[in-house]
């Protein structure tokens, strides 16, 4: 068990590293910068709620319903989130590692899990589910924001990818079950 975390460990900073480094290269770097640093807020509870409420309230039929399963996916989420986090209490990367790049606010609460990748995962699943004819449009749209999200986190040396993958599996794990368990309200 030891050494399976002494592995996790090395692999997680080796890969945050990587994720967290600015190309050299001025006009790719400024405009990776700035749509990481735009998108991460998408996975923050103000977007994923905001627009999960909006959708619910003013969509119709099965685009309300995808609405609702939003807002409780994330809520319900984010309940073993706040008690993982206090729980593990793990320093942000920066907080850990002396060349990390962080970005110019960073969080201080614990690392782990990813809340913002939780909640992006959390509020992507239902839209996927909504219509299957949609599914190849809407496949790759959620793939490119949900990844973003989750790189942005390591890019802005505020998680390690453990963080952010252990993020996207409750987030999407929560919205699969609320929406499995939805045709039984």
């Amino acid at each position: 068990m030891v050494n399976m975390m002494f592995w996790v460990l090395t692999h997680d900073q080796r890969l945050l590293m990587w994720a967290n480094r600015r190309p050299s290269h001025r006009g790719l770097g400024l405009w990776l910068s700035r749509w990481l640093g735009t998108i991460t807020h998408t996975g923050g509870a103000t977007f994923t709620l905001v627009t999960a409420l909006l959708i619910a309230l003013l969509g119709s039929g099965s685009w309300s319903t995808a609405g609702w399963q939003c807002v409780a996916a994330i809520v319900i989420s984010h309940i073993p989130v706040a008690i993982v986090k206090r729980k593990f209490s793990r320093l942000r990367p920066y907080q850990a590692i002396a060349t990390v790049n962080v970005c110019k606010k960073p969080l201080c609460d614990s690392s782990f899990p990813s809340g913002h990748t939780t909640a992006i995962f959390a509020w992507l699943m239902p839209w996927l589910l909504v219509d299957a004819a949609m599914l190849p449009i809407l496949l790759p749209i959620a793939i490119l924001l949900g990844v973003s999200v989750g790189w942005s986190r390591m890019y802005l040396g505020l998680h390690y990818p453990s963080d952010v993958a252990v993020g996207a599996i409750l987030g999407s794990s929560t919205s699969l079950l609320i929406s499995a368990a939805w045709s039984f309200i």
